[in-house]
């Protein structure tokens, strides 16, 4: 069987092209920006190349692997996968990561100078991931952009004891993930939202 046929028939693979078209349609993934990949097995994931991400087929997918240390692409360079399998090595429940460029956290990411952001107050912060209540202070880890996304892997793994279920890149975007492709794409709602209001927040104030 082929690379594509097997991408046809694997649910993940479905499910993460289905992720992939509900995200564009939010316009958090313009152009061809943005990663989003989905485990397929212990050592490997299935990833999205650079296409139009509202046309997210799984004959797109790329498989990448990492059982012997070494990042291995079906095609292309594995090396943009890196932050992605970095959280995958660090989370091995983790089922799935998605990577978005939304002009939000775009534009929060370079109004915060500090390397990470409390939130607290907001209702919605009880979709996230180990938060209950909203008095919880949950804390964005926010890390300075990097010109290869390998220097980028090493930066999150320096701050892995920091992490929650996302990580703000600096003028590069949010990456989410979950145990779940669904609890990631929750996570990924909740925390653009939060941003959102706390941009919005900070402009009322006279922060921004």
């Amino acid at each position: 069987m082929n690379i594509a046929t097997s991408h046809h028939l694997n649910p993940y693979a479905i499910q993460l092209c289905t992720i992939g078209r509900w995200i564009a349609q939010k316009n958090w993934l313009p152009a061809t920006s943005g990663h989003l990949s989905i485990r397929a097995a212990e050592h490997s994931c299935l990833v999205t190349g650079h296409k139009d991400n509202a046309e997210f087929s799984p004959q797109d997918l790329r498989t990448v692997s990492w059982a012997d240390g070494d990042l291995r692409c079906s095609s292309g360079s594995a090396a943009d996968t890196a932050l992605h399998v970095a959280l995958y090595q660090l989370f091995p429940q983790c089922k799935a990561v998605l990577h978005s460029h939304s002009l939000s956290s775009t534009v929060f990411s370079r109004v915060i100078r500090a390397d990470g952001y409390p939130i607290s107050g907001y209702e919605m912060q009880k979709g996230l991931a180990g938060c209950e209540h909203a008095d919880q202070a949950v804390q964005l880890v926010i890390l300075d952009n990097a010109p290869q996304v390998p220097e980028l892997a090493a930066q999150l793994r320096q701050r892995a004891g920091e992490l929650r279920s996302a990580v703000l890149v600096r003028g590069h975007g949010l990456y989410v993930w979950g145990d779940t492709p669904e609890q990631a794409k929750r996570q990924l709602e909740s925390w653009e939202f939060l941003i959102s209001c706390e941009l919005e927040r900070l402009k009322i104030a006279g922060g921004v």
